[in-house]
């Protein structure tokens, strides 16, 4: 029996996933998150085989928790998102598959029989986009250039993150939203792997970012 957690913050999507999955012979429906907070305590108490994760939602949101989650849980992210940035952070984040909400039921159970199973799951425009993302991150990393997997936007945002300048006087400088910006920061912290504003300043000044304070 494959236990299965499902973590999405939107009532309607995540019953009928349920309902889906539910329907299936040898998979069980352990549990249901409607935040990153709730998925992390789930998790821990009931032990799922594979966790159904969505990227944005409250709280801890859904790159981090696969982080805290990866390699004990098996992680298939089902989102909405299925630009190469989201891709890539919940890739690293150690997500074992990635689907874009939209994909039938069957291929849902399909790929959480897949991940559970030890195999990883990718749906083919994502799959070759990954790579292609990761084949420019290893250029970037030959070609000496710091955080190779942030774009140049992330990048010009950390420096600026670095000199310890705040979300607004960043959205300010750059002529962007505070939304924008606090959505480049997030993408950022997956990237990087770090909890805080503080560990990505150590992170940036370390590879010489925001220097010019």
């Amino acid at each position: 029996m494959i236990r299965v957690l499902v973590a999405d913050d939107h009532p309607l999507y995540r019953r009928g996933l349920v309902g889906v999955l539910t329907e299936e012979d040898g998979v069980e429906v352990v549990g249901e998150a409607a935040d990153g907070d709730a998925a992390l305590l789930l998790a821990a108490e009931l032990r799922p085989d594979v966790v159904l994760m969505d990227l944005h939602m409250p709280g801890v949101n859904g790159v981090e928790a696969t982080r805290r989650l990866a390699p004990d849980c098996r992680v298939l992210v089902l989102t909405m998102f299925d630009d190469d940035e989201s891709v890539l952070a919940a890739t690293r984040a150690g997500a074992r598959g990635y689907l874009v909400k939209g994909a039938s039921g069957e291929r849902i159970v399909s790929a959480v029989r897949a991940v559970a199973a030890g195999d990883a799951v990718f749906g083919a425009d994502v799959a070759g986009r990954v790579l292609g993302v990761l084949a420019a991150d290893r250029r970037g990393a030959r070609a000496g250039r710091p955080f190779p997997a942030l774009t140049d936007r992330e990048r010009e945002v950390l420096d600026l993150i670095a000199t310890g300048r705040s979300n607004g006087e960043i959205a300010r400088r750059l002529h962007l939203s505070d939304k924008t910006i606090r959505n480049h920061v997030s993408a950022i912290f997956a990237k990087l792997q770090v909890a805080d504003r503080s560990q990505a300043i150590v992170r940036a000044r370390e590879a010489g970012l925001g220097l010019d304070s």
